[in-house]
């Protein structure tokens, strides 16, 4: 496999009657791992980061299905199973912190609530990182002002004043993406939830143990607590509300809306609210789903949250890495950028489809509104948590739910032009 890997390399670097330049903008997930493969298919990437360096902020996350062939591909699979966070499942609970249903991480085949493979987004972030930046120049702290497609090749100037021509520009700077705005202006479908969610890092507690507790307050509260690898416990605040703007609070104003929202919410709330006081990697925002109806403009494309978000589903890292794969894929192996373009969302967009599907009720089982609903809703789990169920509903749903892995083996293609 290694031999013919190496051997595509040289195939497809020799195959490009240019080296032709990508800007990348973001450096989060899906932003390094389209420079590792435009370098491994002979395109030169550039990587531009509006913050000083990486950003460390986040919460646990799961690359699931065909995201995972993604990894064996990067050879980072073994990399990312030593780093993760060892958590062991999650547990269902009551305000009095009692369990009422319980998921191990080989429920449903390690693809459940909780997967086989949990890690931090921060340790993600800089396993992509260190995989990609010997062959990738990096700039931090600076970011496209204006993107300017002349025909022939794009002029990007930053906010540092530097102008700067590329062949193409792609977008993957997250769900409040500035390269979209700048591109395609209000042409995009923000399909928001109501819900919205913060997360942050607080001091670690004997009660944390090794399993994520789920807890549901009345008026559609959720707090989530999972232990990390880190000798720290992450946190996850979730609610649901009609009003909208939240989201461009400043942080001091951010922090007071939840005090209010969970002053009397119960189990070890109390707790989470005042490690979020000094917490210094707070986050907050609304979650929403993208829908466009093209992700490309000219020499300008998007990939992941920045062009296709998937709102609750959970599954956007897993897109970020499948999108970035098939479009580094697809620019290598033509010239010209409209044909890999079509192809990229041909390829990607029933992806993104099933990723953005939502079952109806879904955010209502999540997010119960009432204490009847909470306790029924937990009865409901506590069934499907037994073994046997757990079992039958697995294999049930194993041919239906699997992403089979249906896009191209590029090395090879590389390799045979």
């Amino acid at each position: 496999m290694h031999s013919m890997l190496s051997r595509s390399l040289s195939y497809s670097t020799k195959n490009l009657s240019e080296n032709r330049s990508v800007l990348i903008v973001g450096a989060g997930v899906a932003g390094p791992v389209l420079a590792y493969f435009l370098h491994r298919f002979g395109v030169r990437p550039v990587v531009v980061e509006r913050a000083p360096q990486l950003r460390t902020a986040g919460q646990t996350i799961d690359v699931r299905g065909a995201g995972r062939e993604v990894l064996r591909r990067m050879g980072i699979d073994r990399i990312i199973r030593e780093n993760h966070t060892q958590e062991e499942g999650v547990a269902i609970v009551d305000s009095a912190g009692r369990t009422r249903a319980a998921f191990g991480v080989e429920s449903f085949g390690g693809q459940g609530f909780v997967a086989d493979i949990e890690i931090l987004r921060s340790e993600l972030v800089r396993i992509l990182y260190e995989h990609s930046r010997n062959h990738t120049e990096y700039i931090f702290g600076d970011h496209p002002s204006s993107i300017n497609d002349r025909g022939d090749h794009v002029q990007v100037t930053f906010a540092s004043g530097n102008v700067r021509e590329f062949d193409l520009v792609i977008g993957a700077d997250g769900m409040q993406s500035k390269t979209r705005r700048l591109v395609f202006g209000n042409n995009t479908s923000i399909h928001h939830l109501n819900v919205y969610t913060a997360y942050f890092t607080i001091p670690y507690s004997q009660s944390d143990g090794r399993w994520a507790r789920w807890y549901n307050a009345p008026k559609e509260r959720t707090v989530l607590i999972r232990p990390d690898n880190q000798g720290t416990t992450r946190a996850v605040l979730l609610f649901r509300t009609s009003q909208r703007g939240y989201e461009d609070l400043d942080v001091d104003m951010q922090k007071e809306l939840l005090r209010n929202v969970f002053a009397d919410a119960g189990f070890e709330t109390p707790r989470v609210l005042s490690g979020m006081k000094n917490a210094n990697d707070f986050y907050f925002d609304a979650i929403a789903a993208i829908k466009m109806d093209r992700w490309s403009e000219g020499r300008v494309v998007l990939v992941g949250d920045a062009g296709y978000s998937s709102g609750v589903s959970g599954r956007g890292t897993t897109l970020a890495f499948i999108g970035a794969y098939i479009l580094a894929g697809e620019i290598g192996c033509h010239q010209d950028h409209t044909k890999a373009f079509i192809q990229y969302e041909t390829l990607m967009r029933p992806y993104v489809t099933a990723a953005q599907k939502i079952t109806p009720g879904s955010i209502r089982v999540a997010l119960p509104k009432t204490r009847t609903a909470i306790a029924l809703r937990n009865t409901v789990l506590s069934f499907a948590a037994r073994p046997a169920v757990t079992g039958f509903i697995t294999k049930l749903t194993k041919s239906k739910t699997a992403e089979k892995v249906t896009f191209p083996d590029y090395e090879t293609i590389l390799a045979q032009q």
